[in-house]
């Protein structure tokens, strides 16, 4: 090894060390200080670092080689077309990891006359940005929260009554989904739609279970019956204790 290339090897390391060091640092301020506060979801924390780093080294490393802005793009598109399938991800959380891997290859592959200054002025435009970002959206949000309360406080008893009914009934659905099962039914005379409760009764008094919602499928008036299918609601299991 030549004098020069020593000297050149060891400036590149020097420039790759200072650009991870400044990477490290803008990560945690996006992930740890802006990302955690404000969306408060510590499950993808390790995530979001790892997929960083990783990104960097990788930039860094090919950086010689003649790919740069497409390799760039190309970690874009595959990291849309993989979308993290074993779990689906909320807007936000989509936005903060194309963040990360954006700023990540920005960092590796950003070339200045002054490469540490100006990595940090297009760190500190990003972190500005989705500060202020934060910042304003969480204004919206107390607003709105704000709002809600007011229009609970003009609410009468039997309106919050209702309200609250309403709500433990839609938590009550979210939590038993409703299944369907195809019948048979033959009793011609009650599939009227003034008779729909008469009908419930009927098929869960046969059926054993309450059926919620009622649907005809079809009408054999030569068989003298119909296609029905019935929605009822199974209680999920609790696992027993050990």
């Amino acid at each position: 090894m030549t004098p020069e290339t020593s000297i050149a090897a060891n400036e590149f390391l020097i420039e790759a060390f200072t650009r991870l060091a400044i990477n490290l640092v803008v990560l945690f301020i996006i992930i740890k200080l802006l990302y955690n506060r404000y969306s408060n979801k510590k499950g993808n924390l390790f995530a979001f670092f790892l997929m960083g780093t990783m990104i960097f080294i990788l930039c860094i490393v090919l950086k010689d080689v003649e790919l740069q802005m497409g390799m760039a793009l190309g970690l874009f598109a595959v990291f849309s077309i993989i979308r993290y399938r074993t779990k689906n991800m909320a807007v936000k959380d989509m936005a903060y990891l194309f963040t990360v891997i954006g700023i990540s290859a920005v960092n590796a592959l950003l070339d200045y006359p002054n490469p540490v200054r100006g990595t940090i002025l297009v760190n500190l435009i990003i972190i500005l940005t989705i500060f202020l970002l934060e910042i304003s959206f969480k204004k919206e949000e107390k607003k709105e929260v704000g709002e809600e309360i007011a229009v609970e406080k003009e609410l009468t008893e039997e309106e919050k009554a209702k309200k609250a009914a309403k709500k433990e009934k839609k938590m009550l659905e979210k939590a038993n989904p409703l299944k369907k099962h195809q019948i048979l039914y033959d009793n011609l005379a009650i599939l009227n739609p003034n008779k729909m409760d008469e009908l419930k009764a009927d098929i869960s008094s046969r059926i054993g279970i309450k059926a919620e919602k009622i649907r005809i499928r079809k009408i054999n008036l030569v068989a003298g019956n119909a296609e029905i299918d019935v929605f009822y609601r199974v209680k999920k299991q609790e696992p027993a204790d050990e």
